[in-house]
């Protein structure tokens, strides 16, 4: 700075701090005349900085500070590629600036209450959850640590899960009526892709049946694995249209019946197949080596929740909790959040 600011207040407020734990590569409008940040890049971690470092002031605003720990927290949680934006010092003055404009902005909406609205209490509490469970986290292995001997031991120990069923691709022609599936059905009995794509678009009352796609993949409806193995549950397939797929014969083929389901009947056909594949450990390593490693994170995690549900006794209100009526007119048509 260019002038000592004498008894500056850090505020106790954890506006800088959410700021740098949210900060990704904010649109800097502005530019700082403060020399003194020419060295804060040198720095790549707040680790890296001794507390005198970090304690130095490089803005005062009102009666709080941005110091250079600030900053370089900034700094250390953007992306690897949006920091690189602020190598020239010209470019981290222009941080600096943002995170003015951001304690300026906090200050004046703290002056308002606006601290006190609900949503931005929630969202600060989930801004201080997300830094206590990255501080859980801290030490569980990542997948490249995984050793060859628990990775292989959980590949043994869950070989079911990597047996992967047979599994088919369907495309269908919904219909309001059985009448209208039936007529659907005649037209539909040998026809090809294209022909089955159009027939589609023509006849199907499915909302995505005119959608922007190559013809050939006109009401398509995905992937599904035969009828009890939960893996291929598909949403946008009802379970009687999901067991009649595999009475289909082969790709291409039309399944020679309408299926009903609810209040809409269906014309099916199967548009791939894919055969039951049982993976080996080499084909599954990363994925095991992934999964073992979330789960020892997730292990630290709960962990840290038993650990504050003993320090911190949690006591629920049953009664008051089912009094809470959530009205469906505020949500969208289709009863979704």
């Amino acid at each position: 700075m260019t002038e000592p600011m004498p008894g500056p207040r850090r505020s106790t407020r954890p506006t800088i701090i959410a700021f740098c734990m949210l900060f990704g590569a904010a649109g800097c409008k502005g530019c700082s005349d403060d020399s003194s940040l020419v060295d804060a890049g040198d720095h790549a971690q707040t680790s890296s900085l001794t507390p005198e470092q970090a304690a130095k002031v490089l803005a005062k605003i009102g009666d709080n500070v941005i110091t250079l720990g600030d900053y370089v927290a900034a700094l250390e949680h953007m992306d690897q590629f949006d920091r690189l934006r602020y190598q020239s010092p010209e470019r981290r003055k222009e941080l600096l600036d943002e995170l003015v404009e951001v304690e300026l902005l906090a200050q004046e909406a703290t002056a308002k209450g606006y601290d006190k609205d609900p949503v931005a209490q929630q969202e600060l509490r989930a801004v201080l959850r997300d830094a206590m469970l990255k501080e859980a986290r801290a030490g569980a292995p990542q997948a490249s640590d995984i050793s060859d001997a628990d990775a292989r031991a959980y590949y043994e120990a869950h070989k079911a899960d990597y047996k992967d069923p047979e599994r088919r691709r369907v495309s269908l022609i919904v219909a309001t009526s059985e009448s209208s599936a039936k007529s659907a059905l005649d037209q539909a009995k040998g026809s090809q892709a294209a022909q089955w794509g159009e027939l589609v678009r023509k006849l199907s009352t499915d909302s995505q049946a005119k959608a922007n796609v190559p013809v050939d993949l006109a009401g398509d409806f995905g992937i599904v694995s035969p009828p009890g193995d939960t893996r291929g549950d598909n949403a946008r397939v009802p379970a009687e249209v999901r067991a009649a797929l595999f009475e289909v014969d082969k790709p291409g083929d039309v399944l020679p019946r309408v299926v009903h389901s609810g209040d809409k009947w269906y014309v099916v056909r199967m548009t791939q197949k894919l055969d039951a594949h049982e993976r080996t450990f080499a084909e599954a390593e990363r994925a095991i080596r992934v999964r073992i490693a979330q789960d020892r994170s997730k292990a630290k995690e709960d962990e840290t929740y038993q650990s504050l549900r003993k320090q911190f006794p949690v006591k629920i209100d049953e009664a008051a909790l089912a009094t809470v009526k959530v009205d469906q007119r505020a949500l969208g048509s289709d009863g979704g959040a």
